[in-house]
């Protein structure tokens, strides 16, 4: 109901707004960096007069990619653009898992800032590595999501046959905000994510339980590890290796993990000048969004072409911008 009031408000406000498209950002849920930082990029967008833009709250990279295919409506000015994590970017454009019927004509606006994965719980829990998680109240993010698909895949490669119906005590699929809550309260024992450094809902988390007197503990995963290589062999060119360090949650040791380079993207019918305009106003507004968004620290000109690599390729508005900035070659 929320999602079709929300394109009924823009509907009925297009003649207000004259010929500017409208944009609306798939973000994620709150608590977690998408939301912030699509909140901010849509506001920098309005002001800029670029487009009317309007952020909404979703299931993340998934419903994103969803929504950009299925509710883009050119010929009525409306186009769904969004927040995604690039292993989902790919498998939208290359027409796999969720996207097998119909793909996704997703392009790339511009690189982000990279999500770390989470493995989070506490230190009195026991739990140390990803077999520990045996009989556990354990969330994996929303049903259907990324870091779903992304902890099946690690946890299968921990443990041959896996099935989290089985496997865990009880099986949640909580946002990561209520995941937090819920392990502060004593009522799960870990959760899943991937997320910017910091994710609020998660430094919250390591807050109350300081106050408490107990701390927050990330499951290392090692480079080498084989669920690290499982990962990245499915999606080459798109996952790397990296360490949270110990002070952004107040944990007492670097924790080795997966990094993931978000992208923001928008479907190819997107108008090209439309795409340039776009581009423009955030990087003329870096500072703004910065400010306001702390893992924005690395969406900058030089990190913004760095996917350019992969497969999911840039829309030309995107790359005509960046040509005229020296950053694409």
């Amino acid at each position: 109901m929320r999602r079709l009031g929300l394109l009924g408000v823009v509907v009925l406000l297009g003649a207000a707004w004259g010929q500017k498209p409208q944009v609306i950002i798939g973000t994620g849920g709150v608590g977690g960096v998408y939301f912030y930082y699509g909140t901010a990029i849509a506001e920098i967008l309005t002001r800029s007069g670029a487009v009317q833009a309007q952020a909404m709250q979703s299931g993340g990279s998934i419903e994103n990619l969803i929504l950009l295919r299925d509710r883009t409506d050119p010929q009525r000015g409306i186009y769904y653009c969004g927040t995604v994590l690039p292993d989902a970017a790919l498998m939208a454009y290359a027409g796999e898992e969720r996207f097998q019927d119909r793909p996704a004509p997703v392009r790339i606006l511009f690189t982000m800032y990279p999500n770390y994965f989470h493995v989070v719980t506490t230190e009195e829990s026991g739990i140390r590595v990803l077999q520990d998680l045996k009989g556990k109240r354990v969330s994996t993010e929303v049903a259907g999501g990324i870091i779903e698909y992304e902890t099946r895949l690690l946890m299968s490669a921990a443990i041959p046959g896996f099935d989290p119906r089985v496997y865990f005590g009880k099986w949640e699929r909580t946002r990561v905000a209520e995941s937090a809550q819920m392990l502060a309260d004593g009522t799960l024992d870990a959760f899943f994510w991937s997320g910017g450094l910091p994710t609020g809902s998660i430094l919250e988390l390591s807050s109350a339980l300081n106050r408490r007197g107990r701390r927050l503990f990330l499951l290392p995963l090692p480079p080498q590890s084989t669920p690290v290589q499982v990962l990245k062999k499915r999606f080459p060119g798109v996952v790397d290796t990296g360490v949270i360090p110990r002070a952004v949650y107040n944990t007492r040791y670097d924790t080795p993990t997966l990094t993931f380079w978000n992208v923001f993207v928008c479907p190819a019918s997107l108008p090209e000048e439309v795409a340039y305009s776009m581009v423009k106003a955030v990087f003329e507004n870096l500072a703004t969004l910065q400010a306001a968004v702390a893992p924005a620290r690395d969406t900058t000109l030089e990190n913004a072409v760095r996917s350019r690599g992969g497969k999911v390729p840039y829309h030309e508005g995107a790359v005509r911008y960046f040509r005229e900035k020296g950053v694409w070659r």
